[in-house]
């Protein structure tokens, strides 16, 4: 649970894609097509069971290629442990539950937690948080990743709800280090679109 877990995850990566409430077959090959693009990390939420089957046939077929897939929306101790047993590299919430982040950390797995206020921020940093998910980033801004980066300058954000190829280069260049898309990606162009930032300046 430490910053050189999700620096080796995320690697250069500066966008994510959030495969959401898809069949499995689909879960897949949306998996696979962000992959081909670039966009190397890929996260299936888990807030149901019926989730379950699809993200870890997207761990399966990452395992082929050597990518790996992250559990999305956990919500409490037993779906870190599904998500875990379904082969899931990390695992993220919508909140910050410092007993869902240590569940994660008993089970081998780095925890992005959601914060939306400096208050959250600092509890996730107290933790040994310090890469944090920024959500929901449209109503944030991206003048708010700027504001935190003065006094919070450890913390890496991953900015996710409400971003598209439309807008998230504005919170890469306000310091977001990952842009991640979630329901966007119904359009079927959005990948390619987002692919071009994929090699977007730091």
């Amino acid at each position: 649970m430490t910053t050189a877990d999700f620096e080796h995850i995320f690697g250069g990566a500066r966008v994510m894609a959030i495969l959401r409430g898809l069949p499995v077959a689909e879960t897949v090959r949306l998996a696979e097509r962000a992959w081909d693009l670039g966009i190397v990390v890929v996260e299936v939420p888990v807030a149901t069971p019926d989730a379950v089957p699809a993200l870890r046939a997207a761990v399966e077929a990452g395992a082929a290629r050597d990518r790996i897939v992250g559990a999305g929306t956990v919500l409490d101790a037993d779906q870190v442990a599904a998500a875990a047993d379904a082969g899931a590299a990390f695992t993220v919430a919508p909140g910050l539950d410092l007993a869902i982040a240590d569940a994660a950390a008993a089970r081998g797995l780095p925890h992005l937690p959601g914060v939306a206020t400096p208050t959250e921020a600092q509890q996730a940093l107290r933790h040994g948080l310090t890469w944090l998910k920024a959500f929901p980033a449209i109503s944030l801004g991206p003048a708010w990743f700027r504001a935190m980066a003065g006094p919070l300058p450890q913390l890496r954000f991953v900015a996710t709800g409400g971003l598209d190829a439309g807008n998230a280069a504005a919170f890469l260049d306000a310091g977001v280090r990952v842009a991640a898309v979630g329901s966007a990606l119904s359009d079927p162009t959005q990948l390619d679109q987002l692919a071009k930032l994929t090699n977007h300046p730091r």
